[in-house]
């Protein structure tokens, strides 16, 4: 493969990046009303979405209820398979170091995330567990997808959150 036909497909990969933060931040909106407005999916190597999750700690009283892992149990009982080495999970905010620590245990090819989060984030936000000497999966990460707006309606939320206090 030339330089160009790589090129080329980074770009096709980083628009269906966006196409699918734009709907992860569609389902957050309606996600906020009613809990922290985290989602994520996991997208199969065929490109389809196979999981999807958002955050269900607060509906639930779980503290497991992150979307992460509610996409996580879905993805694998649709794949009939919990390795996901050909599949990315795309998320808007950076993983805690629970889901990070899950997705490298789940081997998951690829990870991509729009704002990081400086207090918890396991992928460098905190820690990098998928840089980290006891990681043995290695795994992609990508970062800053949409980022601006991934961080605004996160901080939107909280700032309504406070209001209604």
């Amino acid at each position: 493969m030339n330089q160009n036909t790589i090129n080329i497909h980074k770009k096709i990969a980083q628009l269906d990046y966006i196409k699918w933060m734009k709907f992860i931040l569609r389902r957050s909106e309606e996600v906020g009303k009613v809990e922290l407005p985290i989602t994520a999916v996991i997208i199969d190597e065929k490109g389809r979405c196979i999981g999807r999750g958002s955050n269900k700690r607060e509906s639930n009283n779980d503290p497991l209820g992150h979307a992460e892992l509610i996409a996580l149990r879905q993805a694998a009982w649709i794949k009939k398979d919990w390795r996901f080495n050909e599949c990315s999970i795309i998320t808007n905010l950076e993983p805690c170091t629970m889901c990070a620590a899950a997705l490298v245990q789940a081997r998951m090819g690829q990870v991509i995330y729009g704002a990081e989060d400086d207090k918890r984030g396991g992928f460098g936000g905190t820690i990098d567990l998928s840089k980290h000497e006891s990681a043995h999966h290695k795994m992609h990460i990508i970062r800053g997808i949409l980022k601006q707006n991934c961080k605004d309606r996160i901080k939107l939320w909280f700032k309504s959150l406070r209001n209604q206090k």
